[in-house]
């Protein structure tokens, strides 16, 4: 057996920039204790099982399996959230879309609508911020669905609903004063697919045509139809391409359109306002 501080200083994940973290992360879980609790009890012995549970981690991280799904779950805005492979693993950068739909629609009473919800975390953080607000997310996934439920309990936030939709087609008749997206929009060939965590998640969730494009066109072309006069919507985007969202949100009508930076200074959110 192997004790705390000693399978800190030899465990070894060398594709990782976080490494350490990454082994105190997964040994936290397999103890089911704090990262404190690693520091404070270093002597601390592993059973057998704990340490081959352990071991199964570490060798599934080492093939590139992202952590957030090791453990299953990870942060999104103010929340702790159950992730699995059937959606996208919520980043920092899309709490940059939340901060942007909470800036834009000050009212107390809106109707928002989070499109493609994954694992929720876009339409149960804005609920966690206004809890005035009638929140739907929808996404065509069951298992995403499941996950987003599962993710709505857990929070508490009873009040947002969750609806299994092809982006707007079982939304037929309802309006809203918000609508947030952040779909998939990388291109088809991009290398980037054979690198990193997004390996591991679902195509589905990330690919969007020759070009990328193909749901957020999809996504202004048809929500006019559903926004309430003066509505906003926001989408989520590559960071090279801003100016064709911007184009594409100008040449259906929508006015004050501009995008948003990110936390390296990208372009990340572009936006628009419908006046009917």
């Amino acid at each position: 057996m192997s004790s705390i501080g000693e399978l800190l200083a030899s465990a070894q994940l060398p594709d990782s920039d976080t490494a350490l973290l990454d082994v105190e992360l997964l040994l936290a879980r397999v103890l089911g204790k704090s990262r404190s609790y690693l520091h404070t009890w270093p002597d601390k012995q592993l059973s057998a099982g704990q340490l081959e549970a352990l071991n199964a981690l570490l060798e599934r991280r080492r093939q590139g399996e992202p952590i957030a799904y090791l453990l299953g779950r990870q942060g999104f805005w103010t929340l702790d959230l159950e992730v699995s492979p059937a959606t996208l693993i919520p980043r920092a950068d899309t709490e940059r879309l939340v901060e942007v739909a909470l800036e834009l629609a000050p009212s107390s009473m809106a109707r928002v609508l989070d499109l493609g919800t994954g694992t929720g975390a876009i339409a149960l953080a804005l609920a966690s911020e206004r809890p005035g607000w009638t929140v739907l997310g929808c996404d065509l996934q069951p298992e995403a669905l499941a996950l987003a439920l599962e993710n709505r309990q857990q929070t508490g936030l009873a009040a947002v609903d969750f609806v299994c939709s092809d982006w707007f087609s079982a939304l037929q008749g309802q309006v809203f004063d918000l609508i947030v997206s952040n779909p998939p929009y990388i291109a088809s060939d991009d290398p980037h697919l054979a690198q990193g965590d997004v390996r591991f998640e679902p195509a589905s969730a990330l690919v969007s045509g020759k070009d990328g494009l193909d749901a957020i066109r999809h996504i202004i072309a048809s929500a006019p139809t559903y926004l309430a006069p003066d509505g906003w919507l926001l989408i989520e985007h590559g960071w090279q391409q801003g100016d064709t969202v911007r184009a594409l949100l100008q040449t259906k009508g929508f006015t004050a359109v501009q995008s948003w930076q990110d936390l390296s200074g990208h372009p990340r959110v572009s936006g628009g306002q419908w006046h009917g």
